[in-house]
């Protein structure tokens, strides 16, 4: 969600010095990345605090700005003796240290987080409303991509379709069973041939693996097709840029609201996205942004059959049906 903001602070400082600190496993998805000078990581362990802030110190920043409002971050760019400082919110934190802020006026009106992230970079002077995330790829990496598609019998006509059932609990999201009577109804209204199915999700059991076993081998009893449909290559990835080298060949993901629905986003890949209408949750907050993807969204009628009344508790199981997302992908496959 910082990507946008990073190329419009390019934009409009186009000779600016500019760099990211962030956690060592998002520096995946700022790799190559043609408007960043400079990425620098921070492990979050206590004996790094004072090295990370010695590391920002060095470059002698005028600027900087909290995204994501900790405590840790703001005592860092304090330390590291950055004048003008932009956060989230009021925490007593930011207080103390003297930071300016924005504010998301709890979330009214609402709008996406990409667009929240844009206010600090709008204190600074940027103007614009284009919030489209991006990741960028070498020749190289688009080539051993293609690769990885190959290796799992992936031919160039081949459509690949990719189902990724897990959000690890960060976004409401359907039941295994859910998912398994999906892929059911997308072998039984599409012609598979010609349609690779990649599973991406870490999370999936064996229950449900077998399961989706059971529907590869009989599909394949009845069409003698001489490679598996359903290619299960979560643990194939081995890191987050892998998933996004994979991701960036695909031609559809049904994601549910969840990191690798955004990656794909970033690469202007054609999504389904699956969402609760909840603020928090909805799409307008969290939804696809590019214009080659659906966001499907509990309808707020289901939202008030199905959720709980204070609507900590999502109703996305029931108030989402199977039949919409198949739809959706009918739209993509006559595409």
């Amino acid at each position: 969600m910082i990507t946008p903001m990073i190329r419009e602070l390019r934009r409009t400082f186009p000779d600016a010095f500019i760099a990211t600190l962030t956690r060592p496993g998002n520096l995946a998805i700022l790799q190559n990345n043609p408007h960043l000078d400079l990425c620098l990581t921070d492990d979050l362990s206590k004996e790094t605090f004072w090295k990370v802030i010695k590391e920002i110190r060095k470059q002698k920043f005028t600027d900087a700005l909290l995204v994501l409002p900790t405590e840790r971050g703001a005592y860092q760019l304090f330390f590291a003796g950055i004048k003008n400082r932009i956060g989230v919110g009021r925490k007593l934190y930011e207080v103390i240290t003297f930071m300016k802020s924005v504010s998301r006026n709890n979330y009214i009106p609402l709008r996406h987080e990409a667009d929240y992230c844009m206010d600090l970079a709008r204190k600074l002077g940027v103007k614009t409303d284009n919030i489209q995330p991006e990741i960028f790829l070498t020749e190289g990496e688009k080539i051993e991509a293609k690769k990885l598609l190959e290796a799992k019998g992936v031919r160039e006509s081949d459509f690949v379709l990719v189902v990724h059932i897990g959000t690890k609990g960060s976004a409401p999201n359907w039941s295994e069973n859910k998912y398994l009577e999906l892929m059911k109804e997308i072998f039984s209204n599409f012609d598979m041939a010609g349609v690779k199915l990649f599973l991406t999700a870490l999370e999936m059991t064996d229950e449900f693996l077998f399961s989706v076993s059971a529907i590869n081998k009989e599909y394949l009893s009845r069409n003698s097709p001489d490679q598996d449909i359903i290619i299960n290559i979560s643990n194939d990835l081995g890191s987050l840029r892998q998933l996004i080298l994979f991701l960036s060949q695909v031609d559809l993901l049904v994601c549910p609201s969840t990191g690798p629905i955004h990656l794909a986003d970033a690469m202007n890949i054609s999504c389904i996205g699956l969402h609760c209408c909840r603020n928090v949750s909805s799409a307008a907050h969290w939804g696809v942004i590019n214009s080659v993807s659906e966001n499907l969204e509990v309808t707020e009628e289901n939202c008030k059959k199905f959720c709980s009344a204070d609507q900590h508790q999502c109703g996305i199981e029931s108030g989402l049906e199977v039949k919409t997302v198949i739809n959706a992908i009918r739209r993509f496959f006559k595409s």
